[in-house]
């Protein structure tokens, strides 16, 4: 689809969304507190498509949140705060001013300082820490992700893995002495540092963290759901299983993929 298709048919959203404000109950009242645990829902869903390399999910997850964006520059509009037009100024001048490589004179030599400059720009723009930005409501694994990068742009940084792995397992052991201690604060605290050590290797690894531990979620749900699949078919239920004969179904599940 060339550009001036695309401009018609995002015209056409604005069109609809401004008749749907106007004309139908359910639209009328929305908010962007009503909005905004949907939009939360629509992302999410967007990250499956993602994560599944499911392209068709992907474009119709893709249409529903430019049509929450359409929605809350409508509203923004509504209440006399800002246009859909001045939305849209506004992100094309960051870009360009953030990439004066591009728009300007400056000489990059890799992504790293394409990033390292971002973050200069940013505190030149007013912002007081480089860890400004990062959404106070994203969840625990991907936040430590972002302030781990972020971090990294100023030279707070391993210099290798092997120095990230000594980390770990100082955290390990350090986790271990709290639970010897009994005391459940430092036993959470710790477990935290661990959690957040983990990450950072991840990264050194150039692992997605969030998408690693939600492989390792599908693979529990599948192996969980077919030991139950199993212990149907011969009259049983987990629940009145013994452990030891529910990690025989579970090992039988795993020894049945590797063979495959």
């Amino acid at each position: 689809m060339s550009t001036e298709k695309a401009a018609r048919q995002f015209v056409r959203l604005q069109e609809i969304m401004d008749e749907l404000r106007e004309k139908c109950p359910w639209d009328k009242k929305q908010t962007i507190q009503t909005l905004r645990q949907q939009s939360i829902e629509e992302l999410y869903e967007l990250a499956d498509a993602i994560s599944a390399e499911d392209w068709k999910g992907i474009k119709e997850e893709l249409g529903d949140l430019f049509l929450h964006l359409v929605f809350y520059a409508k509203i923004g509009a509504e209440q006399n705060q800002f246009s859909l037009e001045e939305v849209l100024q506004g992100i094309n001048e960051k870009l360009i001013s953030r990439h004066p490589h591009i728009y300007g004179d400056v000489v990059v030599k890799d992504e790293n300082e394409v990033k390292r400059n971002w973050e200069q720009l940013k505190l030149k723009e007013g912002k007081t820490s480089v860890l400004s930005g990062v959404p106070k409501a994203l969840p625990a694994i991907v936040k430590a992700m972002r302030l781990q990068e972020k971090a990294k742009q100023v030279g707070f940084e391993w210099d290798n893995r092997s120095q990230v792995w000594d980390k770990v397992k100082e955290e390990m052991a350090e986790l271990q002495e709290a639970v010897e201690s009994g005391n459940q604060d430092s036993m959470e605290d710790e477990f935290g540092d661990l959690v957040f050590s983990l990450i950072n290797y991840a990264r050194f690894l150039q692992l997605d963290a969030e998408n690693a531990l939600e492989r390792t979620n599908k693979k529990f749900i599948r192996r969980f759901t077919q030991m139950e699949s199993m212990a149907t078919e011969r009259g049983q239920q987990l629940q009145n299983m013994s452990l030891a004969e529910m990690d025989a179904l579970w090992n039988a599940i795993k020894a049945e993929k590797t063979t495959n």
